[in-house]
Parts: structure tokens; sequence; C-alpha cells
């Protein structure tokens, strides 16, 4: 062991340079994923810390005790409570105070005329709390709202929108009205909550705008006198509080917004951050492979002389893999001191874009640095393994051959083996995809896809280059000629070295073709659904904005250039014991707006106890026209309804339908979330003049001024959110692109130490350096151009199986598109990375002195 141990100090001294590009392998993975791992620590610490702060002083709070969830949310919506139980509460023993805390939506609008937030987190409006030690926002400047239309923000939401104390502007709740700013206040210690808006009402104000009538409240915030623990107050208070309410300790609420903010938020960020750390890791282990299977290949002689010596298999092998060793604690090492950098720069850039990352020290622990560190340990010994134990097997003879270039080539094995694996892979793809929809079939398949890809890597290697060069020969003469042959001299390392571009361009690709699919489902949706000229909206997804007023689409259907105009509300019940969304509106008026399919029964006469659904909702319920569903609403109420239609589609009516006068008993905080607008014969969007639109546009302007869009528009901004999540999934795919640009960097750096009597006798015949550059970028180009196009097919085919697979698991219809235009930009990035990969090793080779290098052995 000891020899072993020196044969590799020795040769890490000697051969530091062939290391290099394996070292930046690992670093840049165990950085990112260590970096990842740290800031969804810290971020978690924060939001504990800052919802402890922020609720130190509630020790209880007073709750409706049951939540309807619907299926996609994770947070159920409560039944409001009686604000005269704070009078009740009040006398229990222990109370020193008790606070009711009203809660809507409602959506400011900044200096500029824009709302503010909207695009995902919530945008909240509620009465101000007087006691400061219940209210979870601090009044940092200004005076807390007296009169009506006054309002506190947070400091946040005052400096995206530009606001300040005496400012006037709008509030959406959704019905808009003038408020005027008289303070501002911090939450936890902060300027606000991440991105969430909250502005303070007086609570007449909250009153009228927020609930469906005076006298209710979302929660009821409670405070313990001296010597009373939380367990000891809410023991107090659960006595005295009706049926259905309930009482949870001060921590036990903090506890529960932690965990709303990481199910919704922080675990699906730090899982996609681990994804993509997985998948820089991935291309990393091709890197680091290549890396030592061509140094091996190198030191063939090398290690037949010390076989010849009396060195032991085991020797040799040990020796390699303490070699890999060295590099990868070294540069796992330093990945991790990479990675606390990178989550400290985060740590610096979050508060630019309103995120509250908190100011102190970074939350280290030991799980988020001994996971990297073992993850690139692992990695590069996985990867030096079988190059390792092919040095081990180098026989004593091999010392008398003249070169040790790596000429390995493709089997008969290999193939055979590759087109079974490619053959299963489609066999348990399809079924997944086709004959027995399965998520978990469409992915093995598509996992073992990937597998059959890089075992058929060498095999397909040498046809597609000589295909992909082809053109270079009339193209580049000589120089075209060599760098095709260069290409094709070992298909094993040709293979390798593309594969780890290759993963990275097949991820690319997969996340364009499954954007571009979600685009046109949505395109299709639009087209298919909705028959109308234009639609109202609020340009929101996710919990926030404030949605449209229910008064809004009455005002559009007044004018004379509209035939009819039908708002959608959203309302939620349990339909049979089971949480579902509702469609509350006009069924008449949705029926001729919306291509609701075949419809059996009637839209007309819903009344106040009938109901519509879908013809997929009514075969999971069992439920027929002329059937009764038992319907649970937030306020506890349960009412029968009849099913009086059965329709078809459901993309955009949803799945239930009820009429207003149904849902208005039970109804909280009303509010559209679109309207939609059929002209009349004569009117259209599409002649130059706009005539409808504009009218719609005037008629809006006085409900906050929401959005009017044609039909085309509106499904474009629909899918707005899909270019913001590829934009986020190509930033992350850089650092596996990157990766991937070392290895081929680092292999053809090797190729020319390996081929540099070869090299020097091409200058020697007359070759220029001019000419010797660009037969090097030219085999760069060729190698990226074969990961390129392996990566475009792989990622299509994936992206393919995604949708199906989601088509498949959903109710809605995915349609599939291949982006042309996008996937060209993605093959160009891959060939121009092929092309910048080569530009060192190039420049390198073409500084070879001639005569030193004929005369290298």
């Amino acid at each position: 062991m000891n020899a072993s141990v020196r044969l590799s100090a020795s040769s890490l001294r000697a051969h530091k340079r062939r290391f290099a590009g394996t070292f930046l392998a690992v670093f840049l993975g165990v950085a990112f994923l260590a970096g990842t791992l740290v800031m969804g620590d810290t971020l978690r610490a924060s939001f504990d810390t800052m919802f402890g702060n922020a609720t130190s002083g509630t020790d209880a709070v007073v709750r409706s005790a049951d939540a309807i969830t619907t299926p996609g949310e994770s947070e159920g919506v409560r039944e409001p409570v009686a604000t005269d139980l704070v009078g009740t509460i009040e006398k229990v023993p222990g109370v020193a105070a008790a606070a009711p805390n009203i809660q809507g939506a409602g959506q400011l609008i900044g200096k500029n005329g824009d709302p503010i937030g909207g695009q995902g987190p919530p945008t909240l409006a509620g009465n101000w709390i007087t006691d400061p030690e219940l209210n979870a926002y601090r009044l940092a400047e200004g005076h807390a709202p007296r009169s009506p239309g006054e309002v506190v923000i947070d400091r946040g939401t005052a400096e995206r929108g530009d606001l300040r104390i005496g400012d006037t502007t709008t509030l959406r709740t959704p019905d808009p009205f003038k408020v005027t700013v008289v303070g501002l206040a911090t939450f936890g210690g902060e300027d606000g909550m991440a991105q969430v808006t909250f502005t303070g009402m007086t609570r007449a104000d909250a009153e009228k705008y927020l609930t469906a009538a005076p006298g209710e409240a979302a929660t009821i915030q409670v405070r313990a006198g001296p010597g009373v623990s939380q367990q000891e107050l809410v023991d107090a208070l659960t006595p005295v509080l009706p049926k259905g309410v309930e009482a949870i300790t001060g921590q036990e609420s903090a506890e529960e917004n932690t965990d709303m903010i990481s199910s919704q938020f922080l675990s699906v960020f730090t899982t996609l951050l681990l994804v993509f750390s997985g998948i820089a890791l991935l291309v990393a282990t091709f890197s680091i492979h290549n890396t030592f299977a061509i140094v091996v290949a190198q030191r063939t002689r090398e290690n037949a002389l010390l076989r010849a010596l009396g060195a032991s298999r085991r020797q040799v092998t040990v020796a390699t893999l303490v070699e890999a060793s060295a590099v990868a604690v070294v540069a796992s090492a330093a990945g991790l001191a990479g990675g606390i950098g990178i989550a400290a720069g985060l740590q610096a850039l979050f508060p630019a874009i309103g995120f509250p990352f908190p100011e102190g020290d970074l939350v280290i622990s030991a799980l988020s640095m001994a996971l990297p560190l073992a993850a690139g340990v692992v990695v590069c010994l996985g990867s030096a393994l079988l190059p390792a134990l092919r040095a081990g097997r180098t026989a004593p003879l091999a010392a008398l051959r003249e070169t040790a270039v790596d000429s390995s080539g493709a089997s008969r094995t290999r193939a055979v083996t590759g087109l079974a694996l490619i053959a299963l892979a489609l066999g348990v793809t399809l079924t997944g995809v086709l004959a027995s929809p399965s998520i978990w079939l469409a992915a093995t398949g598509a996992v073992l896809a990937l597998i059959a890809f890089v075992v058929l890597g060498p095999v397909a290697s040498t046809t597609a280059v000589r295909v992909l060069g082809g053109p270079l020969d009339r193209l580049r003469g000589v120089t075209g000629g060599l760098a095709r042959r260069n290409a094709l001299r070992s298909p094993k390392r040709t293979a390798a070295t593309a594969s780890a571009l290759m993963i990275g361009v097949a991820v690319v690709s997969l996340f364009t073709v499954f954007g571009a699919s979600l685009k046109a489902t949505m395109d299709q949706t639009v087209a298919r659904s909705f028959a109308g000229d234009v639609a109202i909206s609020t340009p929101s997804f996710g919990a926030g904005g404030s949605g449209l007023s229910p008064r809004l689409a009455d005002a559009v259907q007044r004018l004379p250039e509209v035939d009819i105009a039908v708002g959608l509300g959203r309302g939620v019940a349990e339909v049979d014991g089971k949480g579902r969304a509702l469609t509350v509106t006009d069924p008449v008026a949705l029926e001729r707006t919306f291509d609701l399919g075949e419809i059996r029964g009637s839209m007309n006469g819903l009344g106040t106890d009938g109901i519509a659904i879908t013809e997929n909702e009514a075969d999971k319920q069992h439920l027929k026209t002329g059937d009764r569903a038992r319907l649970t609403f937030t306020d506890g109420r349960t009412q029968t309804f009849t099913v009086r239609a059965v329709y078809g589609q459901s993309e955009l009516a949803g799945d239930y339908v009820i009429t207003r006068d149904a849902w208005a008993p039970h109804r909280t905080q009303d509010a559209d979330t679109l309207v939609a607008v059929s002209f009349k014969d004569g009117v259209g969007t599409d002649d130059g003049t706009d005539d409808g639109k504009a009218a719609v546009e005037k008629a809006a302007a006085q409900y906050g001024n929401p959005e009017v869009q044609t039909r085309d528009e509106y499904a474009q901004s629909a899918a707005g959110g899909i270019d913001m999540m590829l934009t986020l999934v190509y930033a992350l795919l850089a650092l596996a692109v990157l990766i991937a640009l070392l290895g081929i960097a680092n292999t053809l750096t090797l190729a020319i130490h390996e081929r540099t009597r070869e090299l020097g006798l091409l200058r020697a015949v007359g070759q220029t350096r001019s000419q010797l550059r660009a037969m090097v970028r030219w085999e760069s180009i060729l190698v990226a151009a074969f990961g390129t196009v392996g990566g475009l097919a792989l990622g299509a085919f994936l992206g393919w199986v995604l949708v199906e697979a989601s088509d498949g698991a959903s109710d809605s219809a995915f349609a599939f598109a291949m982006p042309p235009l996008q996937l060209t930009v993605v093959a160009l990035v891959g060939l121009t990375a092929g092309a910048l990969a080569g530009l060192r090793p190039a420049r390198r080779a073409a500084r070879l002195d001639v005569l030193r290098a004929i005369a290298t052995e």
C-alpha cells in the first residue's frame, strides 16, 4: 500500500495538469450542491426566526376547526369566526388581550399605475391590529390607520410601488377604492415577508371590503397574561369556544406558517436546485471517467514497466484509485468552500430582488457539508474505478509497444446490448404512455433510454462523425479531413466526451419541448373552449392578485358593442366529502361564451339548488343528471344540490358550476378570475379599429384597470409563467454545459499530449500553425456536434414522453409541440460550446516546438 501511495504521489506531481479538468468538474458539482443545501438551511432558519419574531406576542390563535382543501392546493379554506367571540375570550382567566384578524386579498396600485405583486406570492389586506404584541407587523414610520381610506403598508411594497407616506393610490379588493398611505411597517425585522404585499386598514374598512358581512374574521389573536403558558391558555380557551372553533398555540401557528412556506416554495425551490445539482454531477461523471480512461491509456507503457519490475495488479489499481481519491478529496473540499461562497453571494443578491434572505450568519449544518463531500468523492472514485481496473490488467509485455494511444473501439457485444436496451426502453415507455398510462413506467423507460444512448455511444460515434464530418473534406480540405479522422480514432473516447454534453443538451431540449407543449396546450385550450372575442383578467398566477370585481361583467354587458359578458368566480366546497373548486357564474351565459362540449341536461334553470358537472367528474362521483349531491361549504352548512347538467369540457369552465345566487349565502370575499366578452355582429377586434376592445377597456378602467386582451393575447399571457420557468432552467443548466465543456477541453488537451510526436511531424511536413489550430478546433466541434445531435434526439423523445405521461395523468388534453426555432438555438449553442472548448487546446498544440515534438517518444 505504501508503494502504491508513493507511486500515486509521484504521478500527481509529474502530471498535475492532466487532472485540472477533473478537479474543476468535481469542484463545480460539489459547490452547486453545497450552496443549495446551505441556502435551504439558512432560508428555513430565516423563516423560523421571522415568523417566531412576528408572532412572539401571540400566545393563542382561535380559528375554524375544519378546512376544505381542493386538489393541487396545500392550504385549505376555513370558515370565518365571529368577531363577537372576542368579548367571550377576554373574560377567560389568563387572557390579557384579544383582537380579531380580518384578512383577504388586496392588491395595491403603484405610482406608475401598475399593480404591485400578484406574480405568485399572496397580495394581502387586513385590519390593522392596534395591540402591537398581537400584530405581526411593526409600525416603523407614520401612524396607524384611524379614518376610512387610511392604510399602513409594508416597506417592501412601498419601495416596489414607489409609494411614500401621504401618497394616495388604489387598492383592489377586488372592487377598487382610493386609499392614503399613513404608515410603513416591517415584518419580523424585515421590510416584508418575501414578495408578499400587505395593506393594513381600519377594522371598519376591512369588514366593508374583505368580508361578506360585518362581524366576521379569519382568526382571533390572543395574548396571555403574566405567568400563563401558551398551552395553559389554549386549555382555558377550549371549553368556552363554540362547536367547530378551535384554539392552537402561537408556536403551532408560526410552525404552520413556516411549513406552508416550506411546502409551497422552499421545498420546491431547493428540490429543483438539487435535481440540477444531480445533473451537474452526472455530467461530471462522464468527464471524470474520460479523463482517467485517457490517462490510463497514455500510461500503458509506464504501468507495464511497473508490472515487469514486480508491481502487482492490485498495486497498480490501488495507485490509480489513490490518485482519484486525492483529486476527489481536494476538489470536494474546495467545492465546500465554493458552495459557502455561492450561498453568501445569494445572501447578498436576494435582498436586491425583495426576498428576505437573512443578513446574519449562514446556517451551515453537518449534513449540508457531509453530503456534498461524500457525493464528490463517490462520483470521482466511481468514475475512476473502471479505468483503475483496466490499469491493473495491463500486461508486462505492453512495455514493448511503441505507442500508448487508446485505440479501443466499439464491440459487437456493446452494439447488441445497446440495441436490446433501446428496444426495452421503447417497449416500457410506450406501455407507460399509450397502452397502460403510468408515470412510473414512462419514467423507467426514459431512464432506460438514457442508459441505451450511453451504451450505444461508441457504436454510433463512428457513423455519426463520418456523416457530420463529411462536408469538412470539401470545405476545409486536408485540415478538415484530419480533424474528422482524429475524432474517429477512439470511438469510446469520442462517445464518452460527447456524452457529457449530450446529457446537458438533452435536459435543455426536454424542457424546451415541454415548455412549447404547455404553450400549445394553452393555445389549444383557449381555442377549443373560449368562444368569446376578448378576455378581462388580472396578470397573476399562484396566490397573488385580488381578482376582478363581480360587478365588472354587468358593467361590460351594458355596452352597446357587447352581446354577452360573463364573469367566472371561484368557490370551494366538499362534494360528498371531497374538496372541490366551484365555478360561480351565470350558466346560460357560460354556455354561450364557452364551448362546453356535449351537454346532457340543461344549463338553464340551475337556480339555487342545481349544479352542473363535467362528464369526467360525474364518472368519478358516480353521478348523472337528476342525481343529488351533498355540498358542504366553508361556513359549515350542508346543502343538497340536484345535478341538472353534465358537460364535456372543463379546461376553463371548471369541473363544477353553480349560480351566484346559490353561492351568495356561503361566500366570503367575492371576486371573479376572468370575464369573457363576446361582441355583437359587426364589432370586431381584427379590423384595425378595435372599437369593441376600446369600449371594454374604458368600462374596465373604473374597476381597477384590469387587462383586456384578445383571445390570442389571453392565451399567450396565460402561458407567460412558462417562459420564466424556462429561463430559470436554462440558467441552472448552464453549469452542466460548463462542466461538459471542461470535459471536451480536457480530453483534447490530453489527446494533444498523446499525439505530440504526430503533431510535430505534421508541422515538419508543412502544416502551418493556423491549420493545426483549425484541425483541433474542428475536432472539438465534431465531438460537440455528435453530443448535441444525440442530446437533441434524446431530449425530444423524453419531452414527448413527459407530455404524453402528463396527458395520461391529467384530465386536460396535452398537446405535443416541437419548437424548431428554440431547438435550432440549442443546437447552435452546443456547436459554439464545442468551438470554445477547442480554443485552449488548439493554442497549446500550435505552440509545440517542432523538433522537440518529433523527438518525443
